[in-house]
């Protein structure tokens, strides 16, 4: 009901609260056929955010398109992780594999000191999260098209984080994401590879006392900690979602 009136208010651009203040309202016979082809979408598995183009993340409302992940509210934690860990001032910080910008963007609002490099792999997935900077008028965000650490150079990061795939090859939970882009999923037969080439790479782009953060699936904290831990990291710890599955691990230079 929640996706059938959200679709609805979409497409007739209007507020929810007014379908149920006015629910007389008259619907044209082009905004039906345009509702009812959106609800059979969403009974096929297309994600309501695809279906709108808009996604809320921390506060931010930010355009999505089938080219990125869609933003999830377990990944408000690994920004909640770098607002604590990150200085008050100003910092270099590193967004990999950004996708709509999410992380990126919301870092930036929260300290305009920073100044953030976000990249990915994908120029579609870039584009979404530049045109997400603009509409939102971010402009400490630096976005650079290349594959984790290959365009950011030797500078010393204060911050370095990421949502890179993780998911499994081979792991049923990928037909439930079927309409959501394969690259941004899965990374290896058990879903590590670019979680192992972060934590690895990782150290020679922290400044002294610089943190990674990395968000990862649930089932998968020991791995990441065992691989911070061989790359020379210290204090590393995974930190639970609201679920209280362990989503995120750090460690410091």
């Amino acid at each position: 009901m929640l996706d059938a009136e959200v679709l609805l208010s979409h497409v007739l651009r209007v507020p929810r609260a007014r379908l149920k203040s006015h629910p007389e309202m008259p619907v044209s016979t082009q905004a039906r056929e345009q509702y009812l082809a959106l609800i059979a979408r969403r009974a096929a598995g297309v994600p309501l955010a695809y279906l709108t183009g808009v996604r809320e993340f921390w506060s931010l409302t930010l355009q999505v398109s089938e080219a990125v992940l869609v933003p999830r509210p377990e990944t408000e934690l690994l920004v909640e992780r770098a607002l604590t860990l990150g200085p008050q001032g100003p910092a270099w910080v590193a967004d990999l594999g950004t996708g709509s910008g999410a992380i990126a963007l919301a870092l930036a609002r929260e300290r305009p000191q920073w100044k953030l490099i976000a990249t990915d792999i994908s120029p579609a997935a870039l584009q979404v999260a530049r045109d997400n900077a603009a509409r939102l008028n971010i402009g400490n965000v630096e976005f650079r098209a290349g594959d984790w650490f290959g365009v950011l150079g030797v500078r010393e990061l204060q911050l370095l984080v990421s949502n890179p795939p993780y998911v499994a090859a081979d792991d049923p939970a990928l037909g439930a994401l079927a309409h959501e882009p394969i690259l941004a999923l899965t990374a290896g037969p058990d879903g590590m590879d670019s979680l192992r080439a972060l934590a690895r790479g990782a150290r020679e782009h922290l400044a002294p006392q610089g943190w990674l953060l990395l968000e990862h699936g649930a089932g998968q904290g020991a791995a990441v900690r065992a691989e911070l831990v061989r790359a020379g990291l210290r204090s590393v710890r995974s930190r639970r979602d609201l679920a209280g599955h362990e989503r995120m691990t750090e460690g410091q230079r």
